[in-house]
């Protein structure tokens, strides 16, 4: 095993940070926030949101209840997600270029979120329709959000640190997004997508503020994914990334419903549910990260995900909204040990030119996941209940984290003493 695959197990030792990387640190998770605040909007109130863009059983196979049109509307981003982020990292990697490619897809996002707003004044779009619309709207997102958290791994100061503001960006994105978009939902079922496409408007225009440090090392695209493909470890902090990303969007979905049906909450008391998981996730994302830099990857990511998917179960048991809203914080504080530490770990092992496809596979990964969330959660949840749905989310967590163990204990046999720091220069 190479000392490079072994890179993340123990401290690093940090020199001063470099002014511009904090500036663009800053600029880079405010712009990751916003994309991702602007797809949780939708989320409490998407039964409301698929109902106002024309979902109907009598005319859609997709839509023959609430639950299954409220899937196949998320599925159709997430679906695109995956068919397109790893074109976007090739294309940025291949080019040596970051910038353009997060310009055209905020903007072309923004189009998208704007003509599903404007789906029920042309009255001729079937819901099969809106779901195309939603997939060309999440394939052109997922460039902006995969490329800009890319541009945050090609900065210096710890790559714990670095992803830990992309996760504290992330969070944020979910713990004001949910609460939000609950009362934008209820001020009207479109607003949500009207104030996505504003967002993503200033995404496109805002990310030229930071210097494109993307590798002008120009590759073919078969180049780079053989490159990765000699790198197997990163098999590791992608399983974890699905499984994480899976137990977000069961929550996403079965959780939304199970708060509202079993509870009786309304769209912005379940926003406000959502948001005792989100809160602690993105207040403690930096320093989390930090410490990952400081103790290694191991222990976070390991442990970390045996806890989270104990606090799963003990959400799905709880019976009451206060313990569940407890529970709920619970499971946030322990999902941000987890997830900054997972998104260094990819960090740590791609190579420096290869930094846009890996992230890519990483999406691919989380994105693949939240599908899981949705597919799985809302099949078990719908024929057997939501109880044993909540049991196998909870149950593959903790699973994905017992099966990886001997694997982290081999990589650890050859450790160094250093992470790398960062590999780019600033100037």
């Amino acid at each position: 095993m190479s000392l490079e695959t072994n890179e993340f197990i123990l401290p690093q030792s940090q020199g001063p940070l470099v002014h511009s990387s904090d500036r663009d640190r800053v600029v880079l998770a405010t712009l990751v926030f916003a994309v991702l605040f602007s797809q949780v909007l939708l989320y409490p109130g998407v039964a409301t949101l698929v109902d106002a863009l024309g979902a109907d059983a009598a005319t859609s196979a997709f839509a023959a209840t609430p639950l299954d049109a409220s899937m196949w509307f998320l599925v159709a981003e997430f679906g695109a997600y995956v068919a397109f982020v790893g074109v976007w990292g090739v294309a940025s990697d291949a080019t040596g270029r970051r910038t353009p490619f997060i310009v055209v897809g905020a903007l072309a996002g923004a189009v998208g979120y704007a003509v599903l707003a404007a789906a029920p004044a042309l009255g001729s779009i079937p819901f099969g329709g809106v779901l195309l619309l939603r997939v060309f709207q999440g394939a052109m997102t997922i460039g902006a959000f995969s490329l800009t958290m890319t541009m945050l791994m090609d900065l210096e100061g710890g790559h714990g640190r670095n992803m830990g503001a992309a996760g504290i960006a992330i969070g944020l994105g979910a713990a004001l997004g949910a609460p939000i978009g609950g009362q934008l939902t209820e001020l009207n079922p479109l607003a949500p997508l009207l104030v996505a496409a504003g967002l993503l408007v200033c995404v496109g225009a805002l990310v030229s503020l930071v210097r494109d440090r993307a590798v002008d090392d120009r590759r073919s695209a078969r180049a780079l994914v053989d490159g990765i493909r000699r790198q197997p470890t990163l098999s590791i902090p992608y399983a974890f990334g699905f499984v994480d990303r899976l137990t977000a969007g069961f929550f996403a979905l079965v959780g939304t419903l199970y708060f509202q049906e079993t509870f009786g909450l309304d769209a912005g008391t379940t926003g406000l549910m959502l948001a005792c998981f989100f809160a602690p996730f993105a207040l403690l994302q930096y320093p989390m990260g930090a410490l990952s830099d400081r103790i290694g990857r191991t222990v976070p990511i390991v442990v970390g995900s045996v806890c989270y998917g104990g606090g799963i179960l003990l959400v799905g048991a709880s019976p009451s909204v206060a313990t569940a809203a407890i529970a709920m914080a619970g499971v946030g504080v322990l999902g941000a040990l987890v997830a900054p530490a997972t998104m260094a770990l990819v960090t740590d092992l791609a190579g420096e030119s290869e930094r846009g496809i890996a992230m890519a596979g990483f999406n691919v990964a989380g994105s693949l996941g939240f599908l899981g969330g949705f597919i799985i959660g809302g099949t078990v949840a719908g024929t057997y209940g939501y109880h044993l749905a909540f049991l196998v989310v909870g149950g593959l967590e903790i699973a994905i984290a017992v099966v990886t163990v001997p694997l982290f204990l081999r990589l650890s046999l050859e450790p160094t003493e250093r992470f790398r720091s960062g590999d780019g220069r600033d100037t």
